[in-house]
């Protein structure tokens, strides 16, 4: 759980906002929205691989755009 506590003489909207840094970089929302709907492993699997493909024609497409 991301915690955040009142500085001196700090002001509402930047505790908002390291409050909203915090969680980013947590990733909790990421988290929770994974989590919201039951995902079988054997999807769990075919996503990962299938974002694995991606990240790799990607990162070849880049390769070949230095050349």
């Amino acid at each position: 759980m991301a915690r955040v506590t009142l500085k001196p003489g700090e002001s509402q909207d930047s505790l908002l906002r390291r409050f909203r840094k915090k969680v980013t970089r947590e990733r909790i929302l990421s988290d929770v929205k994974k989590k919201r709907f039951f995902m079988k492993k054997s999807e769990e699997r075919r996503r990962a691989y299938r974002k694995a493909v991606r990240k790799e024609q990607q990162r070849l497409r880049r390769e070949r755009r230095q050349y």
